[in-house]
């Protein structure tokens, strides 16, 4: 005879039936916080991934154009219609500047290359043999809230993330 009869012999340490569901049930917890953690991550990269294809689709359209701009101000809606979201002063951000690499006069750089500064697009080189590299960029935000708040692991104070999509481009 085997299993728990043995119970009556007063022999407890050779009963195993039902050990495997307790086992079970001690493991159960921890897989489903797992795998309710890989969903969630998913579903952070998925929409993570979605603003860098805005970014960049709105960068695409800099391409498109002919020639260079000095205003890139329509790159704010086109990204905030891209990524879903509505358009505030602070998100998207689109950012333009020119950064001038000294030269000696014959194209060989002298230094590495110099900002002149944010939103200086319309601007020249300081100097004549300096070359202009123009730059615009977008930068896209918008918040994740998890299916199952949590207060760690970088969320703000309501537990959602902050997700950003950039894309950038030279453009001359």
């Amino acid at each position: 005879q085997t299993g728990c009869l043995m119970l009556r012999r007063g022999n407890l340490s050779e009963c195993d039936r039902g050990a495997s569901v307790i086992e079970f049930a001690m493991a159960a917890p921890f897989l489903a916080a797992l795998l309710l953690g890989i969903i969630e991550l998913s579903r952070a990269y998925s929409d993570r991934l979605q603003l860098e294809q805005a970014a960049q689709r709105t960068v695409e359209r800099v391409q498109q154009q002919r020639s260079a701009s000095s205003d890139y101000s329509w790159m704010k809606t086109e990204a905030a219609a891209a990524a879903g979201i509505t358009a505030s002063p602070s998100n998207p951000t689109v950012s333009q500047w020119l950064e001038c690499t000294p030269t000696d006069g014959n194209g060989t750089t002298t230094g590495p290359p110099v900002s002149q500064g944010e939103n200086s697009l319309a601007q020249q080189c300081p100097n004549d043999t300096d070359l202009p590299a123009r730059y615009v960029s977008v930068s896209i935000q918008k918040t994740f809230t998890p299916a199952v708040s949590s207060r760690f692991l970088g969320t703000d104070a309501n537990g959602n993330y902050t997700l950003t999509g950039e894309a950038g481009i030279r453009i001359q």
